[in-house]
């Protein structure tokens, strides 16, 4: 395939993935009381095998070609098609996540650090300890786990991936509802972030204890400590040169932009090399970055292009690996209801009597158990480490795809009746 020809999918494939979402989005705000988030992911799976493909699977596979290359008998490349459209999704991430933490608030969360580590810890601790007992379990219950996967590999995993929350979409929905900034929807925010980024931790021990390599963990884990430690203490003194570029310019020229994208790019970078994933070192920086006029000017000059057309895509892009329709039988039906009841009893339940321990109220406590149990594309990023690390099978991968679904479709309407005006 020419680069022409790249191009001209290219550009065919985003006119689709726009129009597509825009329509969901006003279907589903008007009608179901969902946000943008949540519409958008079920964009993707309407763009993918589990509608578009089935209503019309020549066309669908050739918008969106799954199937690799074959360069020769042994070797075997992914589409470049799809590649180019995973590559923008990835960018997309990157920057919203960082204008996420742009409106984070730090001073808030030091009044709230032990309630959110509380929130965080049990939504760590539950799910993961449901999950094991569920994979040990369900083990010899139809093929779940890629053969050769001792138990105790399959417990630690599929307590890890029970473990995580759709930290995007969370942030998403506060920042949607203009409660962000406040206190509750900082720790909220706070406890997605510890959260998830001790599931990746877990996840890279759990990889770890698979092929017996330390490496994996102690990269991992002692680079992300390193890295929000290096932020904290190097990086936030040495960004305030922004408030003084835009004070100097009056405001945030072309030049200063690149030089944020820059920076930025490389701190996702490093924390994605790491194992951790570049979300978290993108909302980290954020975090870090100088408030005032300086994050006024980023923002106006960003977050537009990045919400209406770059997001949408990381959203299309992951909702098109969901197929639906590898759930087939009885018992299958049987093990996705007991995982999906899993799911909501490890990590909203527990998310939401932590809240209640740690002196919230019980309609924000509720709240927090609602956002936290959403777990979202983040799922199906850890579903797909397991399906290419041959720890799970694709049976498994969609049992656990529908959870997601599920807990996420969930997190909107339970948000919306628990705050009722979006001013809260």
């Amino acid at each position: 395939m020419s680069n022409f020809e790249l191009v001209l999918k290219l550009l065919l494939q985003l006119t689709v993935i726009l129009a597509t979402c825009r329509v969901v989005t006003i279907i589903g705000r008007r009608y179901l009381g969902q946000t943008d988030v949540v519409c958008e992911m079920i964009a993707g799976v309407m763009l993918g095998p589990s509608m578009l493909g089935l209503l019309a699977q020549d066309w669908q596979q050739w918008l969106f070609p799954k199937a690799p290359i074959a360069l020769d008998a042994a070797t075997k490349i992914p589409h470049p098609s799809m590649s180019i459209l995973f590559a923008i999704s990835q960018i997309g991430l990157v920057i919203y996540m960082f204008l996420i933490g742009l409106e984070f608030n730090t001073d808030l969360i030091k009044k709230r650090l032990k309630s959110a580590v509380l929130v965080s810890s049990a939504g760590i601790l539950a799910p993961f300890t449901l999950g094991a007992i569920a994979a040990v379990l369900l083990y010899d219950k139809g093929e779940l786990f890629t053969p050769g996967v001792k138990p105790w590999a399959a417990a630690l995993y599929l307590g890890a991936s029970m473990s995580i929350t759709a930290f995007p979409m969370l942030a998403r929905m506060l920042y949607e509802r203009d409660i962000a900034k406040t206190t509750f929807g900082t720790l909220a925010l706070a406890a997605g972030s510890i959260d998830d980024a001790s599931a990746w931790c877990l996840l890279a021990i759990v990889l770890a204890s698979i092929h017996n390599s330390g490496s994996i963990a102690a990269l991992a884990i002692g680079g992300g400590i390193g890295y929000l430690l290096f932020v904290i203490f190097v990086g936030r003194p040495a960004l305030t040169v922004f408030t003084h570029l835009t004070k100097r310019d009056d405001g945030v020229t072309v030049q200063t932009l690149i030089l944020v994208l820059m920076v930025l790019m490389l701190c996702a970078w490093f924390t994605d090399a790491i194992g951790i994933y570049a979300v978290f070192g993108a909302f980290i920086l954020g975090t870090a970055m100088p408030r005032g006029e300086f994050v006024d000017g980023i923002r106006e000059k960003i977050e537009s292009l990045t919400i209406s057309l770059l997001l949408p895509v990381f959203f299309v892009f992951s909702g098109l690996n969901t197929q639906i329709g590898l759930v087939n039988t009885p018992q299958l039906w049987a093990i996705t209801a007991v995982i999906v009841a899993i799911a909501i009893l490890g990590k909203g339940l527990a998310c939401m009597l932590a809240a209640r321990w740690a002196g919230e109220n019980w309609r924000e406590s509720a709240t927090i158990g609602a956002l936290m149990n959403s777990r979202g594309l983040m799922e199906l990023i850890i579903l797909n480490i397991g399906l290419e690390q041959g720890v799970i099978t694709p049976t498994l991968f969609t049992i656990m795809v529908i959870m997601a679904i599920v807990t996420t479709l969930m997190a909107s309407p339970l948000v919306a009746l628990l705050l009722p005006d979006s001013n809260y």
